[in-house]
């Protein structure tokens, strides 16, 4: 078994948190930080850090700490941030809408290359330089453009239609805001992010805390 195969979920659901902060440290120019220092900023314990970070060889130096700079391209080239993805978007409504228009995207490295919707009115239509297709184009639109990452911006009723027809058409990487667990074959990747689980997650906390303090 590889050491890739043996990280967990846990570890590897952290290192966006990893980046995203060393990406601001960088922008404050700070060269170096120590794994006490880091976890100040995080709210993880130093030595989970380390643990962390030790999956994947280590990077700091006793004595020295981290390499800022250094660590952020070597957690950037873990999440496999050092090649660039093209995507496509299925949904031009509020939430596919906001994500065309979310610049950053690009910043990392994903470029999305259409989007698609069944809404007569908004076919031809652009969010930035991106075009809305109609969905009747979208087998098309795969047998010519290489996409790694099809993005699901629909109602639930239509997504596993919509994912059934990316997975045939060879997109392996599926990106679903859809309420919906798709069921995909085996060589296919989804991350699903369920936007009223995260609400009702919130809301649980917030009645607890609300009890602890009656």
């Amino acid at each position: 078994m590889s050491r890739k195969s043996r990280v967990s979920m846990a570890v590897i659901r952290r290192l966006p948190k990893y980046h995203r902060y060393l990406n601001e440290l960088l922008n404050r120019d700070i060269k170096r930080i120590s794994s006490k220092e880091l976890s100040e900023i995080i709210g993880f314990t130093a030595s989970q850090i380390r643990q962390d970070l030790n999956n994947f060889g280590g990077f700091g130096q006793q004595g020295y700490g981290y390499n800022v700079e250094e660590l952020y391209n070597e957690i950037g080239k873990i999440l496999g941030l050092d090649r660039g993805y093209n995507t496509i978007i299925i949904g031009a409504g509020n939430l596919g809408q906001a994500l065309a228009n979310y610049s950053n995207f690009e910043k990392f490295g994903f470029r999305c290359k259409a989007m698609f919707d069944v809404n007569p009115k908004l076919i031809g239509l652009k969010i930035r330089d991106i075009e809305i297709k109609d969905m009747d184009t979208l087998e098309e639109f795969l047998s010519e453009t290489q996409i790694d990452i099809g993005i699901i911006c629909t109602n639930k009723e239509s997504a596993q239609l919509i994912a059934d027809r990316l997975t045939s058409c060879g997109v392996t990487a599926i990106w679903n805001f859809a309420p919906v667990d798709l069921k995909v074959p085996d060589d296919v990747i989804v991350e699903n992010v369920h936007l009223i689980e995260s609400l009702l997650t919130l809301t649980y906390l917030y009645k607890e805390r609300e009890e602890e303090e009656s």
